[in-house]
């Protein structure tokens, strides 16, 4: 009998086991019963073709309406087109050659239905273009009904294939693990399945793959999508749980120290929403264990003041504290800003401040010698740095709070050397994300983390009105962008205009963003390119700069120096003043070729704007047609301020794993059925029953099964996007 675990090398022929690891990953009986069907074509039912995207590797089932033989150009012999329709008489042309060809004509004969799989291609202009496949997998339905009885059952499962495998293949290979598939043992318990109206693993993974109707179906995937659910929250409350047991020195408010000091100096007054997250952050640092809180909220929302004010509590109790960016850029305006929000604080000496210091990879040696010192003997209190900080020779005297600005751009090991630095025990640990988390996300992949929202911005804080520049359709909205921009800076304002990449170079994307759509265009418009442009054409006359992240770190610097004491009227710049970049005096963004960046990120970028209490603009310029999905995009960004909002937008139009932070370490989602943003409800319910078992049975001693489990999938290495803290 065949077990979960059982290699597929054993279970299946050698060439087909081969071909599911090589091409799908698959190396067990388990990976392949949990490699779920797409879809299900209803049997007799056709495709509708009108879904088709170039590139893409389908499945598709059809009527054969007649063969056509053609002959070969600049050679002898022909070729044979067969034309095969959908439900909808839409067309898609099969393409043969060769030997393939006289086998193909035997078997595709008018009127015959089939299953057709293979990568789309296109040919032809508008009315004319057709859809075609070239040398396609197939599998005519009527001699497989005779043959084997495959299509007996009223649903069909198409599977998600690949190049040498198609979904008859992985039909067939399912159906020898479950022929022979052994007892299974549930990781749930009766009692919680009775509960919860769910069915037995063996009967959902039966029904899944050979269902009788479309019933069998969704009581499968109710009962699949709990178990990913489910498994995801224990394992986060087990890192929650453990993680609250370990120590970690309490650093309680002073009411004589630098932080009161600090908040009578504000020229400001703290939001309503800044207040009540600092008193929980101050609450969560005066315990005996390490704090874990995610701070989220809006661009502009006032994070860095939270943080600082949470770094000077640390100080004030005699640690130190280090905020991490993800580029130096950040970094610099981080100790810029941070220097000027303390003043004379920042200087310690007679006022009993504490010294702000920088350490980035590209100190010269004496300011680099300065800072490793200032660090260690525990002079600075505060400092700020990139992942130069994370180097072995950078130590502190006592590391007591962590913060980590845009915390998705560092990976595991960064945050876990950042935490050995804190000695004996554990640092306080404060993750800041300027990107709105929908809900399910926050408890899915930060589910071990204490979520504080910022959704309130500071006063003085002005709309930002987003415009599309549709350029292929209205080409003089473009030239009126480039008007519209020296009318700000004639009112004494300032601009950027935002590049996906820096030049010709490879390597110069940048954080240049691959969306699906992105297939036969032109290259992406480069800084240097655009910025010699306009200098020399619409912008002539305006003094203008560049910045990119190839620049050297002190060049970057003396940039944005000179943007922000006014000295340059356009920064021509990549997604490297995407976040945490504040010149109040800045008032329009233009956005060159806007479709190609996500669309959390045109909201980050065009968060720089409106900072001054100046109106703000941002034009998002773009050669996609209306009704395309980058068009689809923008227009949503154009549509609402509302971050939150647009992050719903963004994962619908993403891959689960991509949000997960899967796609950033190079592995595949674990996630199969389960859909963060439609199964809020399965995703709730799991934390609760999760929390409920845990508290009572924490190690899972009376519930090994589930245990096991848990351990593959800690073991497993595609697991690492768990690794969230």
């Amino acid at each position: 009998m065949t077990s979960f675990d059982e290699p597929l090398a054993k279970a299946l022929d050698p060439k087909t086991a081969r071909l599911l690891e090589s091409v799908l990953g698959l190396r067990t009986a388990g990976d392949l019963l949990r490699h779920y069907p797409r879809r299900y074509a209803q049997r007799g039912e056709l495709t509708d073709l009108d879904d088709l995207r170039v590139d893409e590797h389908v499945t598709v089932i059809g009527e054969v309406t007649r063969t056509m033989r053609k002959p070969m150009r600049n050679k002898g012999g022909t070729w044979l087109e067969a034309e095969v329709v959908d439900g909808r008489r839409s067309k898609i042309y099969l393409s043969f050659f060769g030997k393939a060809s006289h086998i193909a004509e035997t078997r595709l004969r008018p009127g015959a239905r089939g299953m057709f799989a293979g990568k789309v291609s296109a040919f032809g202009q508008g009315e004319r273009r057709k859809w075609q496949l070239s040398h396609p997998e197939f599998e005519m339905i009527d001699e497989t009904e005779t043959s084997a009885g495959e299509f007996a059952n009223a649903l069909v499962p198409i599977y998600p294939a690949g190049k040498d495998v198609t979904p008859w293949a992985i039909r067939r290979a399912l159906g020898v693990i479950l022929d022979t598939m052994g007892q299974l043992d549930d990781p749930l318990p009766d009692e919680l399945r009775a509960r919860l109206s769910l069915p037995g693993l063996a009967e959902a993974l039966t029904a899944i793959h050979r269902p009788r109707d479309h019933g069998d179906v969704t009581r499968a995937r109710k009962r699949l999508k709990f178990d990913e659910a489910f498994l995801l929250q224990a394992v986060l409350m087990q890192r929650r749980m453990a993680a609250e047991s370990w120590p970690a020195t309490p650093r309680p408010r002073r009411d004589d120290g630098l932080l009161a000091d600090f908040d009578e100096r504000l020229p400001f007054q703290l939001t309503e929403g800044q207040r009540e997250v600092g008193e929980e952050i101050a609450a969560d640092l005066a315990r005996p264990h390490p704090m874990h809180r995610l701070l989220q909220g809006e661009v502009g929302a006032g994070k860095t003041v939270v943080a600082l004010r949470a770094m000077l509590q640390v100080v004030d109790a005699g640690g130190q504290a280090v905020l991490l960016a993800p580029t130096e850029v950040l970094a610099q305006q981080h100790h810029r800003s941070i220097s000027a929000m303390l003043g004379d604080l920042a200087a310690g000496g007679m006022f009993g401040g504490t010294a702000v210091a920088l350490l980035t990879g590209s100190l010269g040696a004496a300011a680099r010698r300065t800072a490793l010192l200032d660090a260690a003997s525990g002079a600075a209190g505060i400092v700020v740095g990139t992942h130069a900080v994370l180097q072995e020779k950078v130590q502190f005297a006592d590391l007591g709070l962590v913060v980590v600005d845009e915390q998705h751009r560092f990976g595991v090991e960064q945050r876990d050397a950042l935490r050995e630095k804190a000695g004996g025990g554990r640092p306080h640990v404060l993750v800041m994300t300027a990107t709105p988390i929908p809900r399910t996300v926050a408890m899915t992949v930060f589910g071990d983390l204490t979520v504080s929202t910022l959704s309130q911005l500071p006063s003085g804080r002005a709309p930002i009105t987003t415009h599309v520049v549709p350029v292929s359709e209205k080409p003089h909205f473009l030239d009126r962008a480039w008007v519209r921009l020296r009318e700000e800076i004639e009112l004494g304002r300032q601009a950027y205009v935002v590049c996906p990449r820096i030049g010709d170079l490879e390597g110069d994307e940048g954080d240049l963003v691959k969306v699906k759509d992105d297939d036969d265009r032109r290259p992406p418009l480069a800084v240097l390119d655009v910025a010699e442009m306009l200098s020399q054409g619409p912008l002539l006359g305006l003094r203008t700069a560049v910045l990119h992240g190839k620049l050297p770190p002190e060049e970057k610097d003396a940039v944005m120096r000179s943007f922000a004491r006014g000295e340059v009227d356009v920064l021509v710049a990549t997604t490297v003043i995407e976040v945490g970049v504040d010149v109040p005096n800045s008032s329009v963004m233009v956005i060159m070729d806007a479709d190609r960046f996500g669309v959390s990120q045109l909201h980050q970028l065009r968060g720089r704007v409106g900072r001054g209490g100046l109106p703000g603009l941002c034009l998002l310029v773009s050669e996609s047609p209306a009704g395309t999905p980058a068009r689809e995009r923008l227009d949503a960004v154009a549509e609402t301020l509302d971050g939150f909002e647009l992050s719903r937008v963004d994962l619908e139009q993403r891959r689960e794993g991509d949000v997960l932070g899967v796609a950033q370490s190079g592995r595949r989602s674990s996630l199969k059925m389960l859909r963060l943003l439609r199964d809020e409800d399965v995703i709730q319910t799991a934390r609760q029953e999760a929390e409920t078992m845990l508290t009572a049975d924490p190690d899972l001693v009376g519930h090994p099964v589930l245990r096991t489990e848990i351990e593959r999938l800690l073991a497993d290495d595609r697991a690492e996007y768990l690794e969230k803290t």
